[in-house]
């Protein structure tokens, strides 16, 4: 126990102690050292003295989450295993069985077989459940099994998976994956080039340049750049890429922070490919962080329409500090602002409302800002698209059904039950709406809101106050109206649902290169932005 205490102790005081003094937090050092003495000697007599026996490492590691939490979701402690993942994520390559796998609901599930990877040549399919990995049972697998899908390139895993209730068995060679930042660009017409960039990890600004070019040399006069989804990544991607189209010495961001050395100025370094070819960015709400300082700034600089839905509002940098034993820590250091000085962050993490919840930025606490060209734009709230579509996108309903997997669950069943034969003109229908009601109603899907969790909490509290019996039969009315206004919901959610549903369906068939080429013919945002690019005047109407 002793010896345990030293590594998870002692040595962690002593780094610690180190790197406070190097660092600007001088001023604060007694008041650090005093903090970090008493939770030293709490933690000591904690794991000594306590009836039973404890883990000093689970301790510790609820004590720093508890502690980053108070902060904002992006200052983050990280272990050996989220290391290595923020690694491939800033990299792209991963040496594994070339599929997205993910634990969902307490079941390792093969989420998207990667075309022509060994998951794929193996048979896998999304929606299959991994039941053993090699001898291992999952069933009652504590630590992260998706580690044991790695391993040396050209070695192979033997895996148990359930499909529709039977259970199959493969063996997968193990190769280099790349997951592409660009993983799909084509023609749309003969004048317009379409571009996703899906990610900026390390070849993000790589990548983009080669299709940016390929597509000029395919006759491109105009492109459409399509960043929605994209979590975002690293701010030197997305400064490269906003290059691509702006002069060499043009201002993108700017970084502010309390630190004085982490305040910086970017400009583009680079001669660009080209300033004058027509622009459409669309975005959505899960475009964040380097998506929008790409979107926020060529919108600031004129140099880009943006079309879709008002972007997800991540105004925060963070930079990973190393820590001991191959750990982390992921801490967010500086708002960033775009070129006309706005920060786009959306929720405030430092003012906090009475149940300690971070509250978004209010519409009329917006500042207003100028574009190059004096058009009006604003702060506070995410970057707002100059063409606005999908207003019904990311409500709170159809969020609790994506993050229920009932989308993706749903998509699974359809694709063994149905046959498509025409899916570049495939449409879900009205019909199949009501089916995906019926499933959710199955699925026991229950959805609380916030009226409902207050207007629960009024009703204990009369029951102890003995009042129950007085307000009961409004209470239930009151619940069956929130019942009927959910159900109204979902309706008026239909479009954006059935668009999600279409998306897992046709991925099923044509994995995902499949699912742009579908977007290509169908999609309501790219049909939108051909549209403005089709017609020179309307697109620097924008602009004006």
């Amino acid at each position: 126990m002793k010896q345990i205490l030293k590594k998870k102790i002692v040595i962690p005081f002593l780094a610690i102690i180190i790197f406070i003094t190097g660092t600007a937090f001088q001023n604060d050092f007694f008041e650090i050292a005093k903090q970090i003495e008493i939770f030293t000697t709490l933690f000591k007599e904690v794991n000594m003295n306590y009836v039973d026996d404890t883990n000093p490492a689970d301790l510790m590691d609820t004590a720093i989450k508890s502690m980053l939490k108070d902060l904002d979701p992006y200052t983050n402690f990280m272990n050996e295993q989220d290391v290595e993942a923020a690694r491939i994520n800033n990299t792209g390559d991963y040496i594994g069985i070339g599929a997205k796998v993910r634990t969902l609901n307490d079941k390792l599930v093969i989420v998207e077989p990667y075309k022509d990877y060994p998951a794929d040549k193996a048979g896998l399919k999304a929606g299959d459940e991994i039941i053993k990995i090699g001898n291992i049972s999952l069933e009652n697998y504590k630590d992260d099994a998706g580690e044991l899908l790695k391993g040396a390139p050209g070695t192979t895993v033997e895996v148990t998976y359930k499909r529709q209730g039977n259970s199959k068995t493969a063996t997968i060679n193990r190769a280099e994956v790349e997951i592409k930042a660009v993983p799909y660009f084509s023609m749309i017409n003969e004048k317009t080039g379409y571009i996703v960039l899906s990610q900026f990890s390390e070849k993000a600004a790589s990548q983009t340049s080669y299709a940016v070019r390929d597509l000029k040399a395919q006759g491109a006069k105009q492109l459409v750049l399509d960043l929605r989804g994209n979590p975002g990544g690293l701010v030197n991607e997305a400064i490269d890429i906003v290059n691509m189209f702006v002069p060499k010495g043009q201002l993108v961001v700017t970084t502010k922070s309390k630190v004085k050395k982490y305040n910086r100025t970017y400009y583009t370094q680079k001669d660009p490919i080209d300033i004058e070819i027509p622009l459409v960015i669309l975005i959505d709400g899960n475009s964040a962080s380097a998506s929008e300082i790409v979107s926020g700034s060529l919108q600031d600089l004129d140099r880009a329409v943006i079309v879709g839905s008002r972007s997800f509002g991540k105004g925060l940098v963070q930079r990973p500090k190393l820590l001991t034993y191959g750990t982390q820590i992921k801490i967010t250091i500086s708002r960033y602002y775009t070129p006309s000085g706005r920060c786009i962050q959306a929720l405030d993490y430092w003012h906090r409302n009475e149940k300690g919840e971070a509250v978004r930025v209010k519409q009329e606490n917006y500042n207003e800002f100028k574009t190059k060209n004096g058009r009006k734009v604003f702060d506070g709230g995410g970057v707002f698209p100059d063409e606005e579509m999908n207003g019904s996108k990311n409500t709170a309903l159809t969020n609790a059904i994506e993050q229920d997997n009932l989308i993706f669950d749903y998509a699974t069943n359809y694709y063994y039950k149905n046959k498509v034969e025409n899916l570049q003109n495939f449409k879900l229908t009205s019909a199949d709406f009501d089916n995906f009601k019926n499933y959710l109603a199955a699925s026991k899907f229950s959805f609380e809101t916030n009226t409902e969790k207050a207007l629960k909490t009024a009703f204990e509290e009369a029951k102890k106050e003995s009042f129950e019996t007085d307000i009961k039969t409004d209470y239930n009315n009151l619940i069956n109206s929130l019942n009927k206004s959910k159900q109204a919901a979902l309706n008026t959610n239909k479009d954006y649902l059935l668009e999600l549903i279409t998306e897992e369906i046709i991925k099923r068939y044509v994995y995902r290169e499949g699912l742009y080429d579908y977007f290509k013919l169908n999609d309501p945002e790219i049909k939108k932005a051909t549209e403005i690019l089709g017609s020179p005047s309307a697109y620097l109407e924008y602009l004006r």
